[in-house]
């Protein structure tokens, strides 16, 4: 290469570090594009800087290449090689697809495009362009494997598995394809099996972090806190500034009950990335959790950039502001609307009464399922069911932002006793169906029928949960609309408990059967939220470390004045919970 244009090439970075391309580089480009040699000279220089971890400048090489217009693939495809690298996928994505237009038959193009469609989470192009991939070589592990990381991510986990076992065959000591095909087991709940794939994959790359640290969410998802530590540890100490890593260490040592190290991790997993909205998530939950409201729910919004809460919670998109107390609603119209689980639509509608005294008109959209029961949910002016369309409003605001709106302390909790009401009719029906009233009436839910990640915390056997029923003195009705399906051979032999599932259309006949009960005794599902928001006597069966709202070391709800709380005194042990149930059902008697 000649000293002169060396110099070329140093004047030309300089004026596109100064934002001045226009100014000269483009002629003095223009003048480099006569010598193909001279481009092939910067094309290698890029090559080097790139090698040696110069990105910035390898991308402003490159950047000035492409503005040669020169058919070569190899330049797009670097550059986007090297936005990959800065985290920058849509440029990458952009680079990578001019890329394919040159030269849509390249394999590692392709691999590459489809990864940055994937890191969009455009999940389904992704997958169309590694089947191209695949049309080129169908043994090509790395296209296999990612192809199955992306089917993950669409939670068609055993397509997953037929990708990476492809993967496996082909290479079978691919220590990535090992640790993918842990994922995929864990999206099965085939934890054990998982933990296996990730021990393979270690025994190929004992310093791989990643499959440490999914081993500890398989252990930690078995309940086996202490030894998810020791692996979460072992990635810390491989990778220390592995943010993952620390959040999710943090999540094990919440479970333990070690709150003050787990807000450190969660801390720490921030100082390194402080826009990692898992940990941020994790520790609004735990904050909330030790009744810390003034700084939890202000890091509760976080929930809407989280990954694993994206999966569940739907982030709505309305052309109107939304209001968190800040702005004077007066004479104006409001859209409040849930986003969760129907119990947490039922303990947080109660806010509209609230919203409606600051001289809001306030529209609540509601779910099917409780559109009978809140039509006359006081401080509503207009109840509109999801899907209908929505007349003009002011604002609009999520209702587990109403509590931040509010600057709700707990010591401020707006709880009424009684914020809903049941059918009248409807409850004289349900009179009639139970007949003449012998005994005392015991409304039981001991499951739920969601696919909540966490409902192993929520959902009993109930072969287990009857150990916590006297069987004299009471009459039990089941207040769950389904039976699973691990519980229904049980239940066709145990005769002590009524069901009525087929006749509970809404929770508007949820409520007027809980409204001819005593008693309501549920794990923590969307009925107890109900009972206790029409004031009936509810007893909620929490685990060790419960959900927020139920906070800690107490016994009462500061949320439902008639809840009686019965938390588990040690990790995974119901029988002492239901012991103690069983024990005040029998006082009771007395």
């Amino acid at each position: 290469m000649n000293k002169n244009f060396s110099s070329q090439i140093l004047e030309i970075i300089k004026h596109i570090k100064n934002n001045k391309l226009e100014e000269n580089s483009g002629l003095i480009l223009l003048s480099a594009k006569e010598d193909l040699r001279n481009l092939n000279d910067l094309f290698e220089i890029g090559v080097d800087c790139a090698e040696n971890g110069k990105v910035n400048d390898a991308s402003i090489i490159f950047e000035c290449l492409k503005s040669c217009n020169v058919n070569d693939a190899r330049i797009p495809y670097n550059l986007g090689f090297l936005y990959t690298l800065k985290q920058d996928y849509q440029s990458a994505l952009s680079n990578f697809h001019d890329a394919y237009e040159i030269s849509p038959n390249d394999l590692d193009i392709l691999i590459n495009y489809a990864s940055s469609l994937h890191e969009l989470k455009q999940y389904n192009d992704a997958i169309s362009i590694f089947d191209q991939a695949l049309k080129l070589n169908p043994d090509c592990a790395h296209a296999l494997t990612n192809k199955g990381v992306t089917l993950f991510k669409l939670k068609h986990f055993d397509e997953a598995l037929v990708h990476h076992d492809k993967a496996l065959s082909v290479e079978p000591n691919n220590y990535v394809a090992w640790s993918n095909k842990g994922n995929a087991l864990n999206g099965l709940n085939r934890f054990d099996e998982a933990i296996a794939h990730f021990d393979t994959a270690l025994s190929f790359k004992p310093n791989y972090y990643q499959a440490h640290t999914h081993k500890g969410f398989s252990l930690f998802k078995l309940k086996r806190y202490e030894e998810a530590l020791v692996n979460y540890d072992k990635a810390i100490s491989i990778k220390p500034n592995y943010a993952d890593a620390w959040s999710n260490k943090g999540n094990t040592l919440c479970q333990l009950k070690l709150f003050e190290d787990a807000i450190i991790h969660y801390d720490k997993a921030l100082s390194l990335e402080p826009d990692h909205d898992e940990a941020a998530w994790s520790k609004s939950l735990l904050l909330l959790l030790l009744g810390d409201y003034q700084y939890g729910l202000p890091l509760y919004e976080s929930r809407w950039r989280s990954k694993s809460v994206s999966e569940v919670i739907e982030k709505r998109s309305f052309d109107k502001p939304t209001w968190l107390g800040m702005e004077p609603i007066n004479g104006k119209t409001i859209l409040l609307y849930g986003e969760q689980g129907l119990g947490d639509f039922i303990q947080f509608c109660r806010y509209a009464k609230l919203v409606s005294d600051l001289g809001a008109k306030v529209i609540l959209e509601v779910p099917q399922a409780l559109a009978k029961l809140l039509v006359d949910l006081a401080g509503v002016s207009t109840l509109v069911v999801r899907g209908q369309e929505l007349p003009p409003f002011d604002f609009c605001c999520p209702l587990l932002s109403l509590p931040l709106a509010f600057n709700t302390k707990v010591a401020s909790i707006p709880a009424e006793n009684t914020y809903i009401a049941s059918d009248l009719n409807k409850v004289s029906e349900w009179s009639s169906k139970l007949g003449p009233k012998t005994k005392k009436r015991v409304g039981l839910v001991w499951s739920s029928m969601s696919s909540y990640q966490h409902d192993s915390k929520r959902s009993l056997l109930l072969s287990d949960f009857v150990k916590a029923l006297p069987t004299d003195g009471y009459e039990y009705i089941c207040l769950q609309k389904e039976i699973k399906d691990c519980d229904k051979e049980f239940f066709k032999t145990y005769k002590n408990i009524q069901f009525y599932g087929e006749q509970l259309n809404d929770f508007s006949d949820t409520a007027a059967l809980i409204e001819c009960l005593d008693l309501v005794v549920s794990t923590c599902t969307s009925v107890p939220h109900l009972s206790a928001a029409m004031g009936k006597e509810t007893w909620v069966i929490v685990p060790y470390v419960p959900d927020w709202r139920w906070l800690l070391g107490r016994e009462d709800s500061p949320w439902y004045p008639s809840v009686k709380l019965y938390r588990q005194t040690a990790i995974n042990d119901w029988s002492g919970v239901l012991e103690r149930v069983r024990k005040d059902l029998t006082g009771e008697l007395i």
